[in-house]
């Protein structure tokens, strides 16, 4: 198992989709029947290091698999092209220690490793889960980042302080029923687009005004 790995959560993981590589064919067959057994897809299984690019190109996996097989050469071929081609994580999976292998593994951007032993599944299980751990954690740091840009610029547009600029993105996200990030990255487009003639999300100060004007017409 990898080292350093953290005791197994038992929350339900989200369907995972997983390309897997090996030069060894007989290796990708095992590697298949372990990712279904925990309830993955498999999307595709390689052997070359020229395939697996434009395949995961085009396929765009959650998470790839990257088995060590007689060449640990081609494994590192395989972890480079797949990383240089997709944003999804790279775990290698090995079948004894092998500190130079992982070193130059790690240069080329693999996410994590499983070692061969007696409950393989259960390792790259928790590898898994920890991947989606990841990524839940990655989501709320974009969705957050989103949300302070969007504030940002309504404090800019309305002259208001962080707390109002807030109450406008939640105000406008109940009114419209919608996801609060959702409405803060429609601000965040609207700014990148239409730059100072933004008028996504109204402040109170302009609904007071257009009441003015409409009152007197």
């Amino acid at each position: 198992m990898s080292a350093g790995a953290p005791a197994m959560n038992h929350r339900a993981v989200e369907h995972l989709r997983v390309l897997i590589a090996n030069e060894r064919r007989d290796h990708l067959a095992l590697v298949a029947a372990t990712v279904a057994r925990l309830g993955h897809e498999v999307i595709a299984r390689e052997v070359g290091v020229a395939d697996v690019g434009p395949v995961t190109a085009r396929l765009r996996p959650d998470v790839a698999l990257v088995g060590v097989g007689e060449s640990s050469e081609h494994a590192l071929g395989l972890i480079r092209t797949i990383v240089k081609t997709a944003t999804c994580p790279v775990i290698a999976l090995m079948h004894a220690p092998d500190p130079a292998f992982l070193g130059e593994a790690s240069k080329r951007g693999v996410f994590a490793y499983v070692e061969d032993d007696d409950d393989w599944q259960s390792s790259i299980d928790i590898v898994l889960r920890r991947f989606a751990d990841y990524r839940d954690l990655e989501d709320a740091f974009e969705r957050r980042a989103v949300t302070e840009r969007a504030k940002g610029i309504l404090m800019e547009r309305h002259s208001v302080d962080e707390a109002t600029a807030f109450e406008l993105l939640r105000n406008h996200a109940r009114a419209a029923n919608r996801k609060l990030v959702n409405v803060a990255g429609a601000v965040v487009d609207a700014h990148l687009v239409l730059g100072s003639r933004l008028s996504v999300v109204p402040s109170d100060r302009d609904l007071h005004q257009e009441r003015q004007v409409a009152a007197g017409d």
